[in-house]
């Protein structure tokens, strides 16, 4: 599980003192197609929900979104953007969210990224909900 070499149709820009560890400020995109993700949750191929906690579930989230990406012809080195939507979301759950989502996404060069804590998601199972950006070459 490795992020992919990235894209050559982006570039991540921070801006000076505006550095938010783990995240790129912003993507600027060239070339390409884009790709826009829906919002991938932790479900299985029967349409069951996978994991009780949130690295489990998000464990199954990227599982799916590589699948998307590949389909799409690329992988996570393509992605520009990821929104992550977290039920019930507390400061302690963001060091187990980065430590599943650096399994997938090369740590030294992350996309652009937003996390938005959330009352409910569509199942009362579901914990985490993740939606992006990917930029797929031509």
């Amino acid at each position: 599980m490795t992020g992919g070499v990235r894209s050559p149709h982006l570039r991540p820009v921070d801006p000076a003192g505006g550095v938010v560890p783990g995240i790129a400020q912003g993507m600027v995109i060239t070339g390409g197609q884009l790709l826009v993700l829906s919002g991938h949750v932790p479900l299985d191929a029967d349409g069951a929900v996978v994991g009780t906690d949130h690295a489990a579930q998000l464990e199954q989230v990227f599982v799916n979104m590589l699948a998307t990406l590949a389909a799409a012809g690329g992988d996570f080195g393509s992605v520009a953007r990821l929104t992550f939507y977290v039920r019930d979301y507390r400061p302690e759950l963001l060091p187990v969210i980065r430590s599943v989502r650096d399994r997938w996404i090369d740590s030294a060069r992350p996309p652009a990224s937003a996390l938005i804590g959330v009352a409910a998601l569509f199942h009362s199972q579901v914990l985490i909900e993740v939606d992006g950006l990917a930029v797929i070459g031509r």
